[in-house]
């Protein structure tokens, strides 16, 4: 009888502290979540590695995972639209673009509208700039002290830990980064905007705003006259996206082209994923731009 008391009562304290299950909309959200969930609560994706949160649909699946989550964290509806439905009733949600402390980048007035559709004007790329992510990184240890208190302490240490990698992180980009700083570049599509501005790097244009609108003719004559004054180091693609166009506007010029992710795509899931990411995407620049 002793032991079965026993037995029980230890159940009873594993159920009672069951970890607490975070799920993000997108993996780079997630790979800063886990950073402070670490050792404690469970993060996850909503969206797997080879997905855009620009086209995505929902799944049954995807309502059960959100509604079963104890916090629920997403960029908002100029991101991920698909998501704004049901989210809308929920508890436990953290939307970033309503962080009262977010210096957030904007575009022109206009620069996301087309076809009819506005796309905000508010640039929801947020994890590429080390300045917002610190913002949203302590946004998050906030939120997961008021769910968890008993965790607490652990919360706020992996926030410190993570604002002290973030620094260490920054700073070897910085210097890696110095040699290449005014070399002139064209990406995509317009989402690295906090990353060349933190780091004042050289984006002399982009081919799209958004990557499910097709570059106009206009912009490909402007950009294929650009590379013709050979002072343009590189063109960059993006693997979730690799239209034939940026071939065609490049052939017959000397000009480097590169590939750059803001997704994370191949990124190893596990600890210090984040830090290698911003690694990843620094070391992207500076091979092309040499």
């Amino acid at each position: 009888m002793k032991r079965l008391f026993l037995c029980l009562l230890s159940l009873s304290f594993v159920t009672s502290a069951q970890a607490i299950e975070v799920l993000n909309s997108i993996k780079p959200i997630h790979l800063i979540t886990q950073e402070i969930t670490k050792d404690v609560s469970s993060s996850s994706a909503l969206l797997g590695t080879n997905m855009s949160p620009h086209d995505y649909s929902l799944r049954p699946s995807d309502v059960k995972k959100v509604q079963n989550a104890d916090l629920v964290i997403w960029f908002g509806h100029d991101l991920e639209s698909f998501m704004s439905s049901i989210v809308e009733g929920q508890d436990n949600v953290l939307t970033i673009s309503e962080l009262p402390d977010l210096d957030l980048r904007h575009f022109e007035e206009g620069h996301h509208d087309h076809d009819g559709h506005n796309h905000g004007n508010t640039d929801p790329h947020f994890w590429l700039g080390p300045k917002q992510v610190g913002t949203v990184a302590k946004a998050i240890a906030n939120k997961m002290i008021e769910l968890d208190p008993e965790n607490a302490v652990h919360y706020k240490d992996n926030l410190e830990e993570f604002m002290s990698n973030l620094q260490l992180t920054t700073s070897e980009i910085n210097e890696r980064l110095d040699p290449i700083r005014g070399h002139g570049y064209f990406v995509f599509h317009d989402a690295y905007g906090y990353f060349e501005n933190f780091f004042d790097l050289n984006n002399l244009g982009h081919f799209t705003v958004s990557p499910e609108r097709k570059p106009g003719a206009r912009t490909l004559i402007q950009i294929k006259t650009r590379l013709a004054e050979g002072d343009v180091y590189c063109v960059f693609s993006e693997p979730q996206y690799t239209p034939a166009v940026i071939e065609t506007v490049t052939r017959g010029s000397n000009v480097n082209t590169g590939e750059l992710d803001p997704l994370a795509t191949d990124i190893d899931d596990k600890p210090g994923a984040y830090f290698a990411f911003l690694r990843q995407l620094s070391g992207k620049f500076e091979t092309c731009l040499k």
